[in-house]
């Protein structure tokens, strides 16, 4: 790539905390100036390297390939004359993390906790998937685990696991289930528990595995999360569908029975999404080297190999 730096080394720093930051919005009050201010320096830069530097979307910019090869050559050169960045030997800043709840507790923490105990800081926020995201473009997180990938190219993702949704209910409603023809029929009978009035994940093995459209009716019980769900289900509320993950132990000990064996149970996918730059930070590469292994050696869920 051959070009010639600017003389004004402002419009680089400029042009590097939107390719980090993936907005103009995100990036101004990282520089301190207006959003308009930000917009007339990158024109500035483009017009300069005879080249479009970025693509704009609905929310946020999407880099072109001139700007991947441009902040890999400037990135680290510019961190060291600025003071910016995580590449400077024993400065590192924090990681913030975000994720569903549930997955966070069981599965994500405990693969984090050895990188802690070594002095990696995490930030971590648990939510929704379209919400995270959104956070993500705007710069307030460094690495999401999205239930989802990310429309468009802006965002990197990879695939990082499936997990298996499983039917379950307490031990006390077995022989009530027994007693009907097929196992649809049986649950008609049986509360429902969700964490939802929508039901989605119970909606979807209906769906998928019972060949029925919809649960009938309403639930019996909504709870605020899925660790509520499985509390409430092995204590006899009723049935419900929940991610194995977060029900192992449950079924282990015999708090609660796994109804049904499908061939293919649905499965929810879940990706590692990373915002462009944070990468300059090592820790960011640690924390993501850490979950990668950990869900293929050591998750207990119907792993992406």
């Amino acid at each position: 790539m051959e070009w010639t730096p600017p003389a004004d080394l402002n419009l680089l720093r400029t042009f590097l905390a939107v390719y980090r930051a993936g907005s103009f919005t995100a990036a101004a009050p990282r520089l301190g100036l207006s959003q308009p201010s930000v917009t007339t320096q990158v024109r500035a830069l483009e017009r300069h390297v005879g080249r479009a530097l970025f693509t704009r979307l609905p929310r946020g910019v999407q880099p072109t390939p001139f700007a991947h090869d441009l902040a890999a050559r400037v990135g680290d050169p510019l961190d060291a004359l600025t003071g910016e960045g995580g590449t400077q030997p024993g400065r590192t800043s924090p990681i913030h993390l975000g994720g569903p709840s549930e997955l966070l507790c069981v599965r994500v923490l405990p693969a984090l906790a050895g990188l802690i105990a070594d002095g990696v800081q995490l930030r971590v926020t648990q939510g929704l998937t379209e919400t995270l995201l959104e956070d993500l473009r705007d710069g307030r997180h460094d690495l999401v685990i999205a239930t989802r990938r990310p429309r468009g190219t802006a965002l990197p993702s990879v695939p990082l696991s499936d997990e298996e949704y499983v039917l379950i209910v307490a031990p006390a409603w077995t022989q009530h289930l027994k007693a009907e023809q097929d196992l649809a029929t049986g649950l008609r009978r049986v509360p429902l528990v969700s964490y939802s009035e929508d039901m989605p994940i119970v909606r979807r093995y209906w769906r998928t595995v019972l060949g029925r459209p919809s649960p009938p009716g309403q639930p019996g019980l909504t709870v605020p999360n899925l660790h509520a769900v499985v509390s409430a289900v092995s204590a006899g509320a009723g049935y419900s569908v929940v991610p194995r993950s977060i029900c192992e132990e449950h079924l282990r000990d015999g708090r609660l029975i796994m109804l049904g064996a499908p061939a293919e149970p649905p499965l929810n996918t879940y990706f590692l999404v990373h915002r462009p730059g944070s990468e300059s930070n090592p820790d960011v590469l640690r924390v993501r080297e850490a979950l990668t292994r950990a869900a293929r050696a050591d998750w207990n869920l119907s792993l992406l190999k």
